[in-house]
């Protein structure tokens, strides 16, 4: 176990996808981002990926994007690696937020793959060098076929690394283990994060170093601990964490995300707001799984924004 252990020291094992907390007026409230960002890290978080899907980023302009960025990375203070999401499906505005991203205090940038376009492969690549030549920080590939109607295919990923050596990481959402395993066949030195909570345990099987999650926002503790018994050759206690956190995984995803991990938190007492549309809140019946699944993870300490709710 934990052959890779090496290759993300500095940018973190367990990333949270934060969300972004709105205030009354749908204005966005980086008051409430930064404490939540700072309790997480103190809870096990070692790194944050803001404004991107979790984060609503498609209905974020891209001065809330950077302001976001900023006020956590002055409320982690160093504890914890920010990832700020640049990508979208225009490769020119994807270089120009990603080229404001180091004064905003990113230490890194995340690019998904060009979303309803749908680009050939050999427009994959000119996608992503382009951006990466926008900066000199690190830069970390987010492939989620299922939102963005194409896969980044592993032979095309070894090429964008070939051509830009700050492609330092994948968050790897195709749900295909085969695939995630020829990418670290491929490319050795390359930090693979799921993007998946509940295939966590199964991508360090094969080679992954990691999380970029969403359920990290509700039960940080074990989810770390889940990852620190496979480091360390506790593959058995790693397996029963991650077949108990699996009702919790499947409860945050009844409705598309981030709807209900932004229910459970406030649930949890934080007022990380409603939703920017076209998202929704969860019908009744979801709202009661969710709580139904809650249930088994009592809450571990009060939430500081609680009385601001």
């Amino acid at each position: 176990m934990g052959t890779r252990q090496g290759l993300a020291d500095g940018r973190g094992r367990l990333l949270t996808a934060l969300v972004t907390p709105l205030a009354a007026d749908g204005e966005v409230d980086t008051h409430v981002a930064a404490e939540l960002a700072a309790d997480l890290c103190a809870r096990g978080c070692d790194g944050f990926v803001v404004a991107a899907t979790t984060g609503e980023s498609p209905t974020l302009s891209e001065r809330e994007k950077l302001s976001l960025c900023a006020a956590v990375r002055r409320a982690v203070d160093g504890r914890a690696s920010v990832w700020l999401g640049t990508g979208s499906y225009d490769t020119r505005s994807s270089i120009e937020l990603t080229r404001e991203a180091a004064a905003a205090g990113a230490q890194g940038v995340m690019a998904v793959v060009p979303y309803y376009s749908r680009p050939p492969q050999a427009g994959l690549v000119r996608h992503f060098t382009s951006v990466a030549a926008a900066t000199d920080l690190p830069l970390m590939v987010y492939n989620i076929p299922a939102r963005t109607g194409c896969n980044l295919l592993p032979a095309t990923l070894a090429r964008i690394v070939a051509e830009a050596p700050n492609v330092v990481a994948l968050k790897e959402s195709s749900r295909d283990l085969e695939q995630v395993a020829e990418v670290v066949r491929l490319l050795p030195a390359l930090d693979v994060y799921s993007g998946d909570d509940g295939l966590t345990l199964p991508v360090l099987a094969v080679g992954g170093c990691g999380v970029v999650s969403v359920a990290a926002h509700i039960v940080p503790e074990a989810i770390a601990a889940l990852i620190h018994d496979w480091e360390a050759g506790r593959t058995e206690a790693a397996r029963a964490r991650h077949l108990a956190l699996l009702p919790l995984y499947r409860a945050l995803f009844l409705a598309p995300n981030p709807i209900p991990v932004k229910t459970a938190l406030r649930l949890r007492g934080w007022a990380v707001g409603g939703l920017r549309p076209p998202l929704c809140e969860l019908e009744a019946s979801e709202l009661a799984a969710l709580r139904a699944a809650l249930s088994s993870w009592p809450l571990s300490q009060p939430a500081p924004s609680a009385a601001r709710s």
